[in-house]
């Protein structure tokens, strides 16, 4: 089992010799962090004046990142992961907007997508982001406890009613929908609309999912909290979990702000606390569903032997494994030729408004030194095999 991951022939099947030579020349890049620093802060630059270079961008890491700028953009990337047995989940990408119609775009091209999942086997989720779907600081406001003004009361029921609506939709068609997690000053607005969705809609069978950033040293502890009201309830639990995407910016702020940090204090702490939550997980599967968005080796190769421990059959829909596209083919690929549920995060929209997205991805990799690494070492010995 321990040998899964090592076989990049699987890994990069899909890969042509150039986008080969282009993972290799932006995963060098990716791992050097003043390049990294230098090269975030000129496309900021450039995206903010309008300087041409939208085309640049997408020939190299918007294309090997990203699926396309738009649903149909993405379908020929979508057969291409099907014929290998991965699934895709189409991502609108665009961030934090604070006016009401990108927020109703949101909601219409989620709808849009739940429609897709309907159709085709080979787009099993939905997916939105709750500042999709409502301004970062009303979020923010709501969980502090802070009392809204009255237009603010009515800009809160439209992001409610946006995420009723894709809710409602999701269980109508019987399709399954992801809602992402964000920063932790705004996340218990959302955790608190995302169950009471589950209430609504996860009487019979899972629809929503939740996702919890495990490097929160707190969110096992949330996670039994919501089991615990789940059984009185009777509804049941998705969860989506990660280990998370914004450590930087929690910590920061944690010191400016003179609070403790939610993140856990080492990477250690971090990856104990994700694989007992997936423990947790698979011993409450009569009530909970699983979709495990990790990029770690050990991780994965702990759910499949859980999994095994426990006779669950590797397709069983309980249980999905995800990555995101661009990153940690070995995993996605290789699981998926063994016959487990996996799936490629693919994110979508224009290139000026994905930026931040793909920015994030840049920092996160850099952050995590050993990722890039084996990304490198696991194209180095494709390149070597194909004697490129």
């Amino acid at each position: 089992m321990a040998q899964i991951f090592e076989n990049t022939k699987t890994a990069f099947a899909l890969k042509t010799d150039a986008e080969l030579e282009r993972a290799y020349f932006l995963f060098k890049l990716i791992g050097n962090q003043p390049l990294v620093k230098i090269g975030t802060a000129v496309t900021n630059f450039a995206i903010k004046t309008h300087l041409p270079v939208e085309g640049l961008i997408r020939a190299t890491v918007f294309d090997h990142f990203c699926g396309g700028i738009n649903e149909k953009d993405c379908m020929p990337t979508v057969d291409k992961l099907w014929e290998k047995g991965v699934c895709s989940i189409l991502d609108y990408s665009v961030e934090g907007k604070d006016t009401e119609d990108p927020l109703d775009y949101a909601l219409s091209v989620t709808l849009k997508i739940l429609d897709f999942v309907k159709e085709k086997e080979a787009i099993p989720f939905a997916v939105f982001k709750p500042s999709g779907y409502g301004r970062f600081h009303l979020y923010q406001k709501i969980g502090a406890g802070e009392q809204l003004t009255s237009s603010e009361k009515n800009e809160w029921d439209r992001v409610v009613n946006r995420f009723d609506a894709t809710c409602k939709k999701a269980h109508d068609l019987d399709v399954s929908l992801l809602i992402d997690a964000e920063e932790s000053w705004m996340q218990d607005a959302a955790d608190e609309l995302v169950e009471e969705m589950m209430r609504k809609y996860n009487k019979d069978k899972v629809i929503v999912f939740n996702t919890i950033q495990l490097y929160r040293w707190d969110r096992l502890e949330y996670l039994k909290k919501l089991q615990e009201k789940a059984e009185k309830e009777g509804f049941k639990i998705g969860i989506k979990a990660v280990r998370g995407a914004y450590m930087e910016k929690e910590n920061e702020r944690a010191e400016e702000e003179g609070y403790n940090t939610p993140i856990c204090g080492s990477k250690r702490e971090t990856d104990n606390n994700f694989n007992k939550t997936i423990t947790y997980i698979l011993e409450h599967l009569d009530t909970m569903s699983l979709f495990a968005g990790t990029h770690n080796e050990d991780s994965s190769l702990l759910l499949m032997y859980l999994m095994e421990k426990h006779q669950i059959a590797p397709n069983d829909k309980r249980i999905w494994f995800g990555q995101l596209f661009g990153m940690s083919d070995h995993i996605s690929f290789n699981l998926a030729a063994e016959g487990y549920n996996v799936a490629k995060y693919l994110p979508f929209g224009p290139v000026r408004d994905v930026m931040p997205y793909l920015i994030r991805r840049a920092e996160e990799n850099t952050s995590v030194a050993g990722q890039t690494n084996r990304e490198l070492e696991l194209l180095k010995k494709e390149r070597k095999r194909r004697k490129i």
